[in-house]
């Protein structure tokens, strides 16, 4: 429920004006009916309340901005919900509960919400452990939130596994997080998981409308979807960009004051630079974009916005319904539908691939304009070259007409009528004159037979692919390079693994000339030529971290283990020093068996 009635000016009688609230805050949803785009989890949860099948422990995740904390608050009130006719879990909050205005505020006793960020050690986990065994003060259930939770330490995870397998009856866990692969395995095992999806363009436009009319704003439906399309399927965004816009308008959200308040481009306008550049018209392209420039569009905003576009008629050759979108403008819709119906998959597919890579130039260049117009005079000169296939095409088509011109009165190909290898070579250059003019260059005599050799085919090195770390270490150790092996091993985090391309970031320890040595290797090793670039992006645990982990989860499971706790108890002073699971070999009953005698006064095991 929102509370616009709530946060407006007061009357001159208070003598002064309440604080403002933000939109996001103000228009927070308070129960699953007001949650936008999570039906799926909405339903599964009324199921699960309804069947009483209530998980001791929650995992959401989804980008920023999709409801994960504001869920884990209504999951909470539904938890400890309680009227004076109700008096069970519910997902039908209607009616606010005697917990729930506490609850969703963040100030109820016995709803703990901590930030993982900022209470990463054990000590906070031991803590909440030691605190989970009192009964809650006055509600149902003792709920702890704990937002991005993938900031916790490998210690602090591990301390926490045993209280989340079997938690007491009256305490329920809610996660949070925005990086689920860096959260352990183990953890999320003991979690039901639930991924909040980014919520679509067109309900984002019908979610701000209904805002925009509670608060008596009035918007452009171009401006609305401008914001939900820079929000990228983040509510949360989308009110942040909305409440911007209306103060930018002084109280009015049109499409130009968006436009200009993001420094985007005239929607309509990147369509007319898209045509220009697919007709190879530079001139007008360079114009078009010195116009939009001027106006304020961030030049990679602008390429930004035509690779979207383009992005956009390539979708729409092979999926038509694709402009019903609600974020599209009307022009967008008709032109792109043309463009897709006239432009070629092979002609779509470079464009996308230059504008990949002229848009970081742009962004990282001192000097974006000329860094920008250079990427669209590429696109412009591009756009009217044959692709490969059609150059072959063309090429075969050409020698085939002019052996059959060079041959009198249709004689057929032979020795001594100009055909095989040795007769006629020729070859297409253009003119002055922007035509086409043939060079022959016809030999003397036809080479005898036994100069005609075929050309001895050249082996090439096999390839060898490359999908993770764990590839890179099999290859070292295949190549008996330990001392790289360790390195891999223990400095890089893998980011992105593609054919011919890899992306990872490093330790603080890595050598500097680490990503050299790896590229130079993987050359040598897999035959192929190798991009390795560090990425700004924190990436995933280096191989060394995920052993350590996996051994560390070892060594508590069989602590766990009735018969080494036995064991333990049986020997006062014993430990566990490793842990090691055999592939159960089959025994081979030719050998004799030799009797195996203890150890004498050894306090290990």
């Amino acid at each position: 429920m929102s509370e616009a009635g709530n946060s407006g000016p007061k009357g001159p009688e208070d003598g002064k004006a309440a604080a403002y609230r933000v939109l996001a805050r103000k228009y927070r949803p308070s129960n699953f009916s007001e949650l936008v785009g999570q039906e799926p989890m909405v339903r599964t949860l009324t199921n699960a309340f309804a069947s009483g099948r209530i998980a001791q422990a929650w995992m959401l995740t989804g980008v920023r901005g999709v409801g994960k904390t504001t869920t884990a608050r209504i999951l909470a009130r539904a938890l400890n919900y309680k009227t004076p006719t109700v008096d069970q879990p519910s997902v039908d909050l209607a009616v606010l509960g005697e917990h729930c205005q506490a609850i969703m505020e963040g100030r109820h006793v016995d709803v703990i919400e901590m930030d993982a960020a900022s209470h990463t050690g054990i000590d906070d986990i031991r803590d909440i452990i030691e605190r989970v065994r009192y009964a809650p003060v006055s509600a149902r259930y003792k709920v702890y939130i704990i937002d991005e939770v993938h900031m916790l330490s490998t210690q602090a995870f591990n301390g926490l596994l045993k209280t989340l397998e079997e938690p007491p009856p009256h305490v329920k866990f809610i996660f949070a997080t925005t990086e689920i692969r860096k959260v352990p395995i183990t953890v999320l095992s003991r979690c039901q998981r639930f991924d909040l999806r980014r919520i679509d363009a067109g309900a984002l436009v019908a979610h701000l409308s209904s805002i925009a009319a509670k608060e008596g704003i009035s918007v452009d439906d171009d401006a609305l979807a401008m914001i939900a399309r820079a929000a990228e399927g983040s509510a949360r965004d989308s009110l942040s960009i909305l409440d911007q816009a209306i103060a930018h308008g002084a109280g009015a959200v049109s499409a130009d004051a968006v436009r200009t308040m993001l420094g985007l481009a005239d929607r309509a306008r990147i369509v007319d630079l898209f045509e220009h550049v697919m007709k190879g018209d530079v001139a007008a392209a360079l114009a078009e974009f010195r116009t939009q420039y001027d106006t304020g569009a961030d030049p990679a905003a602008v390429l930004t916005d035509l690779a979207e576009f383009n992005h956009l008629v390539t979708r729409l050759r092979f999926v038509p319904t694709a402009m019903d979108d609600a974020s599209l403008s009307q022009d967008e819709r008709q032109r792109g539908a043309d463009f897709a119906r006239a432009l070629s998959v092979r002609v779509l597919s470079r464009t996308w691939q230059m504008l990949l890579k002229g848009i970081p130039e742009v962004q990282s260049s001192n000097r974006p304009v000329s860094a920008a117009e250079m990427v669209l005079i590429r696109l412009a000169h591009a756009a009217d070259l044959p692709t490969l296939d059609e150059a072959l095409r063309s090429l075969d088509g050409a020698t085939t007409v002019q052996n059959s011109a060079s041959r009198p009165n249709g004689a057929p190909a032979g020795p001594g009528n100009g055909g095989g290898a040795s007769a006629v070579a020729q070859a297409r250059m253009p003119s002055g004159s922007g035509g086409a003019q043939t060079m022959r260059l016809v030999e003397a005599a036809p080479a005898p037979a036994a100069f005609v050799a075929p050309p001895t085919p050249v082996s090439e090195p096999q390839q060898v692919p490359v999908r993770s770390l764990a590839d890179i270490v099999a290859l070292a150790d295949a190549q008996r390079d330990i001392a790289f092996k360790v390195l891999v091993k223990r400095c890089i985090r893998p980011v992105r693994f593609e054919p011919g391309r890899i992306d990872v970031s490093l330790t603080d320890d890595a050598p500097k000339l680490l990503l050299n040595d790896l590229t130079t290797k993987l050359r040598a090793w897999t035959g192929r030529n190798w991009l390795v670039s560090l990425s700004k992006e924190e990436g995933g645990q280096t191989l060394a971290e995920m052993e350590s982990t996996r051994r560390e989860n070892a060594f508590l499971d069989a602590k766990s283990d009735p018969t080494v706790a036995a064991i333990l108890a049986r020997f006062p002073g014993a430990k566990i020093i490793d842990v090691r699971i055999p592939d159960a070999p089959e025994v081979d009953t030719t050998e004799a068996e030799v009797p195996v005698e203890p150890p004498a006064d050894d306090d290990e095991t």
